[in-house]
């Protein structure tokens, strides 16, 4: 083949092997070109301001309101029912004067008129689950949601107020300017959900079956009207809760006073400051937790298991908790917890040590005195190493009905072992690598968005994705081997299915909301660290996100702007690709060509094209009339100088040619000439529309190999099809694509030259199920003598 070499002269011969690119034969200014390395700026990304800057810290004037909470509430054990008194202080920085307060009474949504139960949707199957059916007995004689609400000024006089759905509306008596604060009291009562009945992220669980305690465990979260946000992005945020977008929340402190059955244990946000509620011995286990290397007990198995059986105890006790700049407060009381716990060092002036503290019945053991409190350690040590040193004085797990849920310093998590049909506990492989793994994720939300306080409503992705990404690093430095979710790999049959929707879609429109809030967003960020920025740059630039918004509320274009400004490089390819569409990556190796620079000496230039025309094969028909002579064979008068050369023979002409040319070479051209390396060019085919850059192994004849990490730039002319180029001395055996699986490729079975044999293993599929037949099903025999019939003795 004859190149060409124009300006490439000199780069070629500048080292034994170089890279280079030709972009596709595409009129790039029309027809179906789409530019994916086009700039967000200007496009889809707000204007930055002086609350949030261009380079994705918060701006000079950045505010955010300021709400604080003193609330009493009381458990009422026998009838499910939490009963409570609130004083709220809300304090207005925003730069409006405000005219009313917007609250969330996301419990609202257990009413049976809500706008989240209204519009469920269901399948038009032919079957209905059990659990479905019992979800809804339990609406036809139970409705959730706040009941017995107050709401009154710091006059003493009523304020109104007006329920929207899940929201709720307090007209203030004159508009709160801004600086100035506003304090207000309300009441109210609250059912609480038996969760594994109704769902939901809180609520009560029953150990009532036969031969059980009778006793239940109770989880109260979004249990108290809490202030909705007011931003400078959106103003008030009203979007109603219909159970998949979560929370948005402002800051603030908390005096809560939780009033418990007398023997019940409580779990909550904060810090308890009347320990001497505790008896003399806990008070001294905890002590000892706080310094220890393993966990402590500091309400021991038998001591639980003691206060289950006993008469449930005449009155109450009252803790109180205060908790610190936290966006949110929830609690956990039963008679039935065990309590473990264990300090955590870390380098931090305010908080030294984190208790990470454990509570969980009998039922959760010995899965969660052998894992919870060891995997909370964990996720702080991680977690730290990758954002912020952790901001509380206390993480804690809790086991109860609720699979998984976050709030500051406290967790809701499921998993626990089982016993079998002969009574025996055990436990399976699945429940304990979900219990650590659920656990790592609940107590890295209170980094993701308790901490950074992201708009979990609008985009779940967020929290869900950023803390599923951190999540699956904890996991492989748990373990190198966990079965975690986050390698490429596994993403590819969501990228490749239908009915998906962009990440950066709405909480409460996502279809298939698993892969899409948490596991594509989670894989993105591991090819972003792994293969795209590597390993420096992604740590450096993601902690400056989380430091910079740690307490405070970023948007998409904040983490965005922050990921480019510290990594340095132009990510809106990336975040076009992965978060803004429904592309996948499926990259094809079509084709390899393979060169070398044409000699000028005439002899060797038309060996080399002799030996190329004699590899391909010749005439069938002139094969197949072998032994029949030819009239040139058989006539010698037939014969002349054409019979005697072929077209391939060097000519005096073509001899006189070569030495004319090398006369006249300018010394560029001659030096170029003696170029011997190999050239080799690639045709790449982006079948799934998503840019990536592409990772090739190139293996030599000897044996050896070698990868190179082209990056996503070489789409930038034509996303659709490229020729790259590689030069060496080595001769080429074979080439793979995305040798490491690190980029989500869909389809391997094109990324391979030569194409590989895809290896499989059938199974034999299943034997028919025996037809109908009502007479072998109502236990009818027939005599072989008689059609008569008769029924089978001892049916």
């Amino acid at each position: 083949m004859k190149f060409a070499l124009f300006g490439l002269a000199a780069a070629l011969l500048a080292s034994g092997a170089q890279a280079q690119v030709s972009v596709g034969a595409v009129d790039q200014s029309k027809g179906g070109f789409e530019d994916k390395f086009r700039q967000f700026e200007g496009e889809d990304w707000p204007t930055p301001s002086d609350y949030r800057n261009a380079s994705g810290a918060p701006g000079y004037r950045y505010w955010q309101q300021q709400v604080d909470y003193d609330i009493d509430v009381a458990l009422d054990e026998a009838n499910r029912t939490l009963n409570a008194t609130q004083v709220v202080t809300y304090r207005n920085n925003a730069p409006d004067s405000l005219g009313y307060l917007w609250l969330l009474l996301d419990q609202q949504n257990y009413r049976r008129d809500s706008m989240a139960e209204r519009s469920r949707t269901y399948t038009n199957s032919d079957t209905v689950s059990v659990n479905e059916v019992l979800r809804v007995q339990r609406f036809q004689e139970w409705e959730g949601g706040f009941n017995d609400l107050t709401v009154v000024g710091p006059d003493g006089q009523p304020l109104p107020f007006t329920i929207v759905d899940s929201m709720m509306r307090v007209e203030l008596p004159r508009p709160l300017a801004t600086g100035e604060s506003f304090t207000f009291r309300m009441g109210y009562s609250l059912p609480l959900p038996e969760t594994k009945v109704v769902g939901g992220r809180s609520g009560y669980e029953c150990f009532t079956e036969p031969g059980e305690d009778g006793n239940c465990l109770f989880l109260a979260a979004q249990w108290f009207p809490r202030l909705a946000v007011y931003s400078d992005y959106e103003g008030w945020h009203n979007q109603a809760f219909l159970g998949a977008g979560e929370f948005t929340l402002e800051f603030g402190d908390y005096q809560v006073s939780i009033t418990a059955p007398a023997d019940h244990i409580v779990a909550s946000t904060g810090v308890l400051t009347n320990p001497e509620i505790l008896s003399a011995e806990q008070r001294a286990r905890l002590e000892r937790a706080r310094i220890a290397d393993a966990p402590v007990y500091i309400v021991t198995p038998a001591e639980a298991l003691a206060a289950e059986g006993r008469p449930a105890r005449s009155g109450v006790r009252t803790w109180n908790f205060r908790a610190d700049n936290v966006r949110d407060f929830a609690f956990a009381s039963s008679r039935k917890f065990i309590w473990d716990a264990m300090g955590i060092e870390q380098d931090s002036a305010e908080h030294p040590v984190v208790m990470a503290m454990s509570f969980y019945p009998k039922e959760g053991r010995p899965l969660w005195d052998a894992y919870s409190t060891r995997a909370i350690a964990h996720t702080i040590d991680v977690y730290n190493q990758f954002a912020f040193t952790y901001p509380y004085p206390t993480a804690q797990s809790v086991n109860g009905p609720v699979g998984g849920m976050e709030y500051p310093m406290i967790t809701f998590n499921g998993p626990r072992p089982v016993k079998d049909d002969k009574g025996r506990l055990t436990y399976t492989e699945r429940a304990k690598n979900g219990l650590i793994g659920v656990v790592i994720h609940e107590v890295g939300h209170i980094y993701f968005p308790m901490t950074v306080n992201s708009d979990e409503r609008q985009w779940s992705w967020m929290d869900e994705g950023l803390n599923s990404f951190l999540q699956f690093q904890a996991e492989k430095l748990w373990d190198a081997d966990f079965p975690s979710r986050g390698e490429p790999k596994d993403i590819v049959e969501y990228m490749v299915s239908q009915d998906q929707m962009p990440v950066m879609t709405q909480s409460d429109a996502i279809n298939q909301f698993g892969p899409n809030a948490y596991a594509k967003p989670a894989t993105a960020l591991v090819i972003l660290r792994e293969t795209v920025l590597g390993r420096e740059l992604f740590d450096r630039a993601f902690r400056e996100y989380a430091q910079r918004w740690r307490f405070k509320r970023p948007t998409p274009y904040d983490f965005f702007r922050s990921m480019e400004e510290g990594s340095g490089v132009d990510l809106d390819w990336f975040w076009r690709g992965w978060f803004y569409s429904t592309d996948h990556v499926d990259v094809a190796l079509e084709g390899v060509t393979a060169a070398k620079l044409e000699s000028t000496d005439p002899e060797v230039r038309n060996a080399a094209a002799r030996t190329r025309f004699e590899s391909q094969p010749g005439s069938l028909t002139a094969q197949r009339n072998a032994g029949i002579e030819t009239v040139v064979e058989r006539d010698p008068a037939t014969r002349d100088f054409y019979n005697e050369t072929d077209r391939f023979t060097t000519t005096a002409q073509q001899r006189r040619d070569a030495t004319s040319a090398a006369g006249k070479a300018k010394p560029e051209r001659r030096r170029a000439q003696t170029f011997e390396d190999n050239i080799y060019r690639f045709t790449f085919k982006n079948i799934g529309g998503l840019v990536s850059p592409v990772i090739v192994k190139l293996t030599w004849s000897d044996g050896t190999d070698e990868t190179i990490r082209i990056p996503a730039e070489i789409w930038r002319r034509n996303p659709n099809q490229v020729v790259w180029q590689y030069v060496s001395s080595k001769t080429l055996a074979g080439a793979e694509i995305d040798p490491l699986w690190e980029t989500a490729d869909a389809n391997r079975g094109n990324n391979s030259y030569p194409q590989r044999i895809d290896e499989r293993s059938l199974s034999l599929s299943p034997e028919s199920p025996p037809g109908e037949n009502r007479m072998r099903d109502s236990d009818v025999e027939v005599s072989p003598d008689s059609t008569a019939a008769r029924v089978v003795s001892g049916s």
